[in-house]
């Protein structure tokens, strides 16, 4: 056992910035997320519209109303997210949390204008997202503008512990449930055959 991997040497991310990876994984997954999201409930007000007129509703992608409800749906998704507990559904899947710059808990209306200002990083051709990965606390100019950070709000060494302490759980229980009678005080344990 090398002595790296030895659970007294492990070092938590806990706090850590969140580095480019982990953020774009979690970014990918609550895009998918949002927008299995928005196509389902137009498919349920397509069904409603159908059941109450009697004539059916089809959405196209390029319909200018279609797009629109989107982009705000996507604010929607993660400022409601990020204002309520900092971290959306990837983020928290992946154990990334948005802070703020000094590592207390999000206020609501940072992470309001943190969704509103996150397509900076796309309209200025990626330019945005740069601080990701050169900055030293990898903020990007979202980030700077709503004075938030991403940082690693998962403790591997607590998990790692809590993981440890399940594994235990099953010897306790058959020690617990062992038949051998427990000696009297100044008495020797009983042996066993082995």
């Amino acid at each position: 056992m090398s002595v790296r991997n030895h659970p007294s040497q492990w070092v938590s991310a806990q706090g850590q910035y969140a580095g480019s990876a982990s953020r774009f994984a979690a970014y990918l997954i609550d895009l998918v997320a949002s927008t299995i999201i928005y196509s389902l409930a137009l498919s349920l007000i397509s069904f409603l519209v159908e059941i109450v007129t009697g004539s059916p509703v089809s959405w196209h992608r390029n319909d200018i109303v279609v797009l629109i409800t989107y982009v705000a749906w996507q604010f929607v998704y993660f400022g409601f997210q990020w204002a309520g507990d900092g971290s959306t559904w990837g983020e928290a899947l992946l154990g990334v949390q948005v802070v703020r710059a000094d590592g207390r808990r999000v206020h609501p209306w940072q992470g309001w204008v943190r969704s509103l200002t996150f397509p900076l990083g796309f309209l200025t051709l990626g330019l945005g997202f740069l601080g990701i990965l050169v900055h030293r606390e990898h903020r990007a100019v979202y980030d700077l503008i709503a004075g938030t950070a991403v940082v690693y709000a998962w403790d591997a060494r607590a998990a790692r512990y809590r993981y440890l302490a399940r594994q235990a759980e099953p010897v306790a229980e058959v020690a617990a449930a062992s038949p051998l009678p427990n000696p009297a005080p100044g008495e020797a344990p009983p042996a066993t055959e082995g």
